[in-house]
């Protein structure tokens, strides 16, 4: 916890790890000026004392702001996808930031012998991102933290988890290639807000890298498991081989929810995606709880 009231910017406000980081960064004595591409009317957040910016808005007016309001940010969390950094790093200088944290994800690794082009191609922007924050760092002289969670879930907003609620919602089965017994660790947003918060000032952090990962480890066919149970429904798995699979999910990308979905998907249901958060939990005093998610947490409130 800061000593006296430190100002901390933080980018991308309005993801699922921002309506839980928020609330506790004020709770904590933060001045927190949160920015965001779009407004969106979180009800969880309305009688939060922060102040709000655009983030387009904000790319033109930061370095006027700065000079006309004297306040400068040096702290800085950055939820939105860590490929903003060179757009907005600019904005984070004129600032003054001095400490950044920024969240990737360890798509860096498990994507980057997937099967589809898109996918290698987000793991090697993920690299390149985070390469490009120590890089600049060092000639800024600045610090960072990275954090790479896995298979965040919470409020129903994420991709992978809430994905798969929405589907079990819809159809009352769900779909597996193989076993699907690759093993997963997901993570609770809330878990990674708390996260976000110790690596603004532990010492221990500074220009460090973490994975974090859930509290336990489980199989795929045993989270989807846990899903169903969320929604007292039976566990229903129809096994389709891959090149139906294939089919199924080109379409099933007709509906918005599930666009993003790939059949490289369906392999990994059988490859362990396995991080350790030990160092973590050493330096950020990080704790996260198991995978028993509720209703809120698979569709919101």
């Amino acid at each position: 916890m800061v000593s006296c009231i430190e100002r901390v910017g933080v980018i991308g406000a309005t993801s699922i790890v921002g309506e839980y980081l928020l609330p506790l960064l004020v709770e904590r004595g933060w001045d927190v000026m949160a920015f965001s591409r779009q407004k969106r009317n979180i009800k969880s957040l309305e009688n939060c004392p922060v102040t709000w910016q655009l983030f387009a808005e904000s790319k033109l007016t930061g370095i006027h702001d700065i000079h006309q309001n004297e306040k400068q940010i040096t702290y800085w969390i950055i939820l939105a996808p860590i490929g903003v950094l060179p757009e907005c790093f600019p904005m984070l200088l004129s600032y003054g930031a001095k400490h950044i944290v920024a969240v990737s994800s360890t798509n860096s690794f498990t994507k980057r012998e997937s099967s589809d082009a898109t996918e290698k191609k987000l793991a090697d922007a993920l690299v390149e991102n985070e390469e490009f924050l120590a890089a600049c760092a060092k000639k800024e002289k600045l610090t960072f933290t990275i954090l790479r969670p896995t298979l965040i879930y919470g409020l129903g907003h994420d991709k992978n988890i809430s994905l798969i609620a929405a589907f079990i919602r819809r159809f009352a089965f769900f779909c597996v290639f193989g076993a699907a017994r690759g093993l997963r660790q997901p993570v609770h947003a809330q878990d990674v807000a708390l996260c976000c918060a110790a690596a603004l000032c532990a010492k221990a952090a500074v220009n460090q890298s973490y994975n974090i990962s859930g509290g336990e480890i489980i199989n795929y066919r045993e989270m989807v498991c846990r899903i169903f149970s969320a929604f007292d429904k039976k566990p229903r798995f129809v096994e389709f081989p891959l090149w139906l699979f294939r089919l199924a999910v080109f379409i099933l990308r007709i509906f918005p929810p599930f666009r993003e979905w790939s059949a490289a998907m369906a392999q990994r249901m059988n490859q362990d995606m396995v991080f350790d958060h030990s160092e973590a939990s050493r330096d950020l005093n990080f704790s996260p709880r198991n995978f028993r998610p509720d209703r809120e947490d698979l569709q919101g409130k």
